[in-house]
């Protein structure tokens, strides 16, 4: 379910909150094994997703290949996902400032001590987990392998 961050921040107190994020431009096996890892840490699962202006600064021209509707409504069908919010900011800091989940979860190209948001959950009393398989899908070979048939 698509939802505002603040009615959401409301709907999920007592719950044990794990919040997932990145820009799932063209969904692959690699974001769905994420999120699904993600969502088997907690009873609620909320995924931050990048909105079209941030997905450009972070991934420059052409990007992204789907807006960011069209992401999010993807992303809102798997069966892991609880709720959706976009986020415009350059980084997640501010949805999870507002969400404070138990668990901030990332995927294998980070470890606990690299996720760059993780001193600030671990300030508020929350805890940072790598879910999901070896990082070795990823959306721009997947563009390029596209591109090349």
């Amino acid at each position: 379910m698509l939802i505002k961050l603040q009615a959401l921040s409301r709907r999920l107190q007592n719950k044990k909150v794990v919040m997932a994020n990145g820009c799932f431009d063209l969904l692959h096996v690699g974001h769905v094994r994420y999120l699904q890892a993600a969502k088997a840490l907690g009873d609620v699962l909320v995924v931050a997703i990048n909105s079209d202006q941030s997905v450009r600064q972070l991934k420059g021209p052409g990007r992204p290949i789907l807006n960011e509707k069209a992401r999010a409504c993807i992303v809102d069908a798997l069966a892991c996902v609880d709720y959706v919010v976009i986020f415009n900011e350059s980084n997640v800091l501010k949805v999870l400032q507002t969400l404070k989940p138990a668990i901030h979860a990332k995927g294998t190209d980070y470890t606990e001590d690299s996720v760059p948001e993780g001193a600030m959950v671990r300030a508020y009393g929350g805890c940072v987990r790598i879910t999901g398989d070896p990082k070795n899908h990823a959306t721009r070979d997947l563009i390029r392998q596209i591109a090349q048939s």
